[in-house]
């Protein structure tokens, strides 16, 4: 979405030339010096568009004039005369430089190009001309200097300091573009060919249209060319987000270190209680009771009775390999599992589960489904697709088919913990361990009507790694659902300890997975990439370590709440000193 235009007084810089659209205001570079030396306009604009609009018009009516005598006097029309030709040369120049006036997008590449051969330079070309960068969409500058020179700062409301940036002149004319709407910002990017100075240019607008400091918003440090067209649009900047470690988690016989992005205290140290304390019981196991991403398109018929027709068709296992042909076609990962209808009145909702290696696998499975829709067509014409998604999915919702049939990865986590553990490390007893789980976790989630929540807090380690390592947040909705199982083993000594996911949603490709800090966090925990020997076992793999640190996270927060420590230990770990003692003050 486009920054919205509002009335706006800023105080121009020294030597600011007045504000004109980049695609129309012709500048002089001079090639001897290493920066612009003077920067004039010709002609006046509104001079320059009252000759062209003018000379549309009169060259207009001149030619249809004419054309009417010769049709009149049977003269041929490719007979023309002097004037005529002039005329002609006229017009066509009128609606070249009318076109670019009103930004058809060709016509500024031309009048690039024609300027280029007579050394005379509009705004765009002198950026390319003076950046110095690596060549590509979107060069690298994380290394080079972009502040040239500081412009003066102004107070907003008399108590807001905002800074111009030390934007060059060039680059403040483009922030009073973007300001007063003549250059949208989303396409600064496009128009600068530069990521980083595009998200600076649109900050300092941002600031300048709603009268607000980001200062504490860092975009230095930040690559802006690896999230375009992929992770975020008109970005400003970035957010840091603290990510700690907890571990090892000892898992499958394999220790794993893992990295948990959060802001909440106490999470992280939570957790690696919880890991040692199954590292010294000898570790959890794991084990993928499915995978398979999902999607349900929605299609509607004239009657009931049709729908009902389409629903038998793909119910029929005679019609499965045909189907599975035409979706596995989208791909060389993703293959066809299950086709799951449901019918409501005239409505056909089509649940399609298929395989999708790495990748989390929206898009891949959506291609699939695409091909199956047009497929489909040749048999049943009448049909009418709705949408590509029906929400039978579902994706980004609690939802009961999630909970129940699964989405992504279905793991179950076990671990049995030693009494003497429980005793000495979760400073509590296996049989308060059991009975508050069976209130809290069972008992309480019955009474709340949860749906998939019959845990302690598993979406707070889920969000923690899939921020950590480039997941989709929104998808910790369906991928939180847990349910924790704690029982009393061994003569009631030691204590067995579960966790059941029906629906984590992961992936080691695509994404956010490709930056460089989610990347690195991947890398850790040893799933980065692809896996070339197996295709498939990274993101399977992440999906048993999200798991096994669900149990770490579960056996301690349990622990604390059962011990009494919880509110003691937020007070020492989740709030600053600081804080503290200005509270009190």
């Amino acid at each position: 979405m486009d920054i919205r235009r509002r009335p706006i007084t800023t105080v121009p810089p020294p030597n600011a030339v007045a504000e004109s659209p980049l695609k129309t205001q012709k500048l002089k570079f001079d090639h001897n010096h290493d920066s612009q030396t003077q920067i004039q306009p010709f002609v006046p604009l509104y001079l320059t568009n009252a000759l062209f609009f003018g000379l549309f018009f009169s060259v207009s009516y001149f030619l249809l004039h004419r054309w009417r005598e010769k049709i009149r006097t049977s003269t041929p029309l490719h007979v023309v005369t002097a004037s005529e030709t002039a005329a002609i040369v006229s017009l066509v120049a009128s609606v070249i430089y009318l076109l670019g006036f009103f930004g058809i997008s060709f016509v500024h590449t031309f009048s690039s190009q024609a300027s280029s051969n007579e050394k005379l330079y509009n705004d765009d070309e002198i950026i390319t001309k003076e950046d110095s960068r690596k060549p590509g969409p979107c060069p690298a500058a994380l290394t080079e200097s972009f502040i040239t020179t500081t412009l003066p700062k102004k107070v907003i409301d008399n108590n807001i300091e905002i800074s111009h940036s030390s934007l060059i002149e060039e680059d403040e004319e483009i922030v009073q573009l973007v300001v007063s709407g003549s250059l949208p910002s989303y396409s600064l990017e496009s128009k600068l060919m530069d990521c980083r100075k595009a998200a600076v240019i649109r900050r300092e607008a941002v600031q300048r249209l709603t009268g607000r400091s980001l200062k504490g918003l860092p975009v230095e440090g930040f690559d802006f060319g690896s999230i375009l067209g992929q992770c975020c649009e008109m970005p400003i900047g970035f957010v840091q987000i603290p990510v700690g470690v907890a571990g090892p988690l000892l898992l499958d016989g394999k220790e794993y270190t893992v990295p948990m992005a959060t802001t909440e205290g106490c999470l992280v140290a939570s957790t690696n209680r919880g890991c040692k304390a199954i590292h010294v019981c000898g570790g959890a196991s794991s084990v993928l009771l499915r995978d398979g991403m999902t999607r349900a398109p929605v299609v509607r018929f004239a009657t009931a009775v049709r729908a009902a027709q389409l629903k038998f068709y793909l119910e029929d296992p005679l019609n499965f390999d045909t189907l599975a042909l035409t979706f596995n076609k989208s791909s060389r990962f993703g293959r066809l599992q299950s086709i799951q209808p449901a019918i409501a009145g005239k409505n056909l909702y089509i649940r399609f589960r298929c395989s999708t290696g790495d990748a989390m696998g929206m898009n891949m499975v959506s291609k699939g489904v695409q091909n199956v829709l047009d497929f489909l067509q040749n048999d049943f014409p009448d049909m009418d697709v709705i949408g590509i998604s029906g929400n039978f999915c579902s994706d980004k919702k609690a939802a009961a088919v999630n909970w129940i049939e699964g989405r992504g990865k279905s793991v179950v986590c076990e671990a049995i913990i030693k009494e003497e553990v429980v005793k000495k490390v979760l400073k509590t007893s296996v049989e308060a361990l059991v009975e508050l789980n069976m209130l809290k976790n069972l008992t309480g989630s019955a009474i709340a009507g949860s749906l998939g929540g019959f845990n302690a807090h598993a979406s707070n380690i889920v969000s923690a790694i899939y921020i950590a390592t480039g997941q989709d947040p929104a998808q910790n909705v369906e991928s939180s659902h847990c349910i924790t199982m704690m029982e009393a083993v061994n003569n009631g000594k030691d204590l067995h300890i579960s966790v059941t996911m029906p629906s984590i949603e992961v992936g080691t490709v695509g994404g956010g997975t490709q930056l460089a800090s989610q990347s690195a966090c991947l890398n850790l925990l040893g799933v980065k990439g692809a896996s070339k020997e197996s295709p498939g076992s990274n993101s399977r793999l992440l999906a048993t370590i999200v798991a096994g640190s669900v149990l770490a996270g579960e056996l301690s927060l349990m622990s604390a709440i059962a011990a009494g420590q919880l509110v003691k230990s937020h007070m020492k770990y989740n709030r600053s000193s600081n804080h503290i003692s200005n509270i009190v003050s």
